[in-house]
């Protein structure tokens, strides 16, 4: 037995849309958008009665798949979390990119958190956390050299 790859990162979210333009303001496409529904879906996720939409969003590589997925029925009706980075569970997503002082400035024009300002690792990268819509918080990682 062995695991080849991680196929992809699925983020549950209340307001598609919003989700959707925060990930491709750091630069990743639309890769496919569908709806699901039905008696399969519901033995797969363990759920009854699932509706959902979603978005697969990814790098003009193809090398990553993140998959947006709105879940209509059953609803989750609670507020999304504001995690910290250091909340125990799944915290958050690194992108390695390039530019990443302009990549920041597009987030915070528009108006989204980011927990300090833009920090140089020794000599090896520049790091900021931001957190997008929904408390999804994303690492952004720069390659110094």
């Amino acid at each position: 037995m062995k695991v080849n790859r991680i196929d992809h990162v699925s983020i549950n979210v209340n307001n598609l849309l919003e989700a959707k333009a925060f990930f491709l303001d750091i630069g990743l496409e639309v890769k496919a958008e569908w709806e699901l529904e039905g008696g399969q879906l519901d033995r797969i996720v363990g759920l009854k009665n699932v509706k959902t939409s979603c978005v697969g969003l990814g790098m003009p590589d193809g090398h990553t798949w993140i998959e947006l997925v709105k879940y209509y029925t059953p609803a989750d009706e609670s507020d999304p979390q504001l995690p910290s980075p250091n909340t125990l569970g799944i915290r958050h997503i690194c992108f390695a990119v390039e530019d990443l002082e302009a990549i920041v400035a597009v987030l915070k024009k528009k108006g989204l958190e980011t927990f300090s300002e833009i920090e140089q690792y020794e000599d090896s990268y520049k790091l900021s956390y931001v957190r997008g819509p929904e408390g999804i918080i994303l690492e952004l990682a720069e390659k110094i050299g």
